[in-house]
């Protein structure tokens, strides 16, 4: 694994300077985003589950992986991150998401990943995944990272 290819959990994002009055369309890709309620004292195989999983998608075409773990997540009047994945007492919310070429793109790769057994056959996962949320978003507006 390449220093390029680890993932580091809370590591700060520097962004490069940004025009935001750009009229620039931003890049076309596809987000997906999951949250996922994670035993605390799970993070150690958490982050080994995430390392393996970036080197996966990116041999199927993933372009970015952010994993991040819990530094921050106020309770809200109505709703939050917490509730959101019905997170239990000594569980931390971990925020990922995933960018793609596009919607297509990902569609095929998603298939393609479940027509081996790697996919399938990753082992248990340190949280209980019935719980976690996933969604994919076309983005509207970006700024702050440079074209690839």
């Amino acid at each position: 694994m390449t220093g390029r290819d680890k993932i580091l959990l809370s590591r700060p994002v520097r962004l490069a300077s940004a025009n935001l009055h750009s009229r620039r369309e931003p890049r076309p890709c596809n987000v997906c985003g999951l949250v996922i309620p994670v035993p605390e004292d799970k993070l150690d195989a958490y982050r080994a589950r995430a390392e393996s999983g970036a080197r996966f998608y990116k041999e199927y075409g993933c372009l970015e992986i952010v994993e991040s773990w819990e530094d921050f997540v106020p309770d809200g009047k109505q709703t939050d991150f917490r509730r959101a994945v019905a997170a239990r007492p000594g569980e931390k919310v971990v925020f990922t998401w995933q960018v793609w070429p596009d919607r297509d793109f990902f569609q095929a790769a998603e298939a393609r990943m479940h027509e081996g057994p790697r996919m399938d056959s990753s082992g248990e996962p340190p949280f209980d995944a019935t719980r976690l949320i996933l969604g994919c978003f076309q983005p509207l507006a970006a700024m702050g990272r440079s074209a690839r």
